[in-house]
């Protein structure tokens, strides 16, 4: 059976973002961010909505503040309570999993898409994904940038600015770029 480029998308193997069916998915979901970013000063339950419409989870109390910026919504899942503050951007080709009570300040980059690092292959124009995952109860300052693969557990702290360039463990406060461990919580 041959597998369809978005197939190949979701599943983090190399695809072609040119595909029909892909370009398909990224007009929707520009017309829906159209709307989403229209709702500042609606209500929170309105905003829930919206949000529910065409992320692929969204929990209880989940709030984005427009403006918000995303690939395709649907790979994105956010747990209870997860808050994102104005002009977050995620590239979402692949999963990205926002743990519950996770706060993430303004201008926050998540990113799951990846080209290939040789420039031979690069110029095949194919790209590919790699999870992003975000623990509960995490806080990401303002500016920070998540790169594509890294985990962050539970409780972690990443210091405004932050380049993650690699995962973080529960607990750890993070800081600078790229991002180091400062220290870790004790339970």
């Amino acid at each position: 059976m041959i597998r369809s480029q978005k197939e190949k998308m979701l599943a983090g193997e190399p695809y072609s973002a040119a595909d029909p069916e892909i370009q398909a998915d990224l007009l929707a979901t520009g017309a829906w961010l159209k709307r989403y970013n229209d709702t500042l000063g609606q209500t929170a339950e309105q905003g829930h909505a919206l949000l529910s419409e065409r992320l692929g989870e969204v929990g209880p109390g989940a709030v984005i503040r427009p403006p918000f910026y995303c690939d395709y919504g649907f790979n994105i899942r956010l747990g209870a309570h997860v808050f994102l503050n104005f002009n977050c951007v995620i590239l979402d080709v692949v999963e990205v999993m926002i743990g519950q009570g996770t706060a993430i300040g303004p201008a926050v980059q998540i990113y799951t898409a990846d080209h290939p690092h040789d420039p031979e292959q690069r110029q095949s124009g194919l790209q590919f994904g790699r999870p992003v995952r975000i623990g509960s109860r995490v806080w990401i300052g303002g500016g920070a940038i998540i790169l594509p693969g890294v985990t962050i557990g539970d409780d972690a702290v990443v210091g405004a600015g932050s380049v993650v360039t690699r995962d973080v463990p529960a607990g750890a406060t993070v800081v600078g770029s790229p991002a180091r461990v400062q220290g870790v919580q004790s339970r």
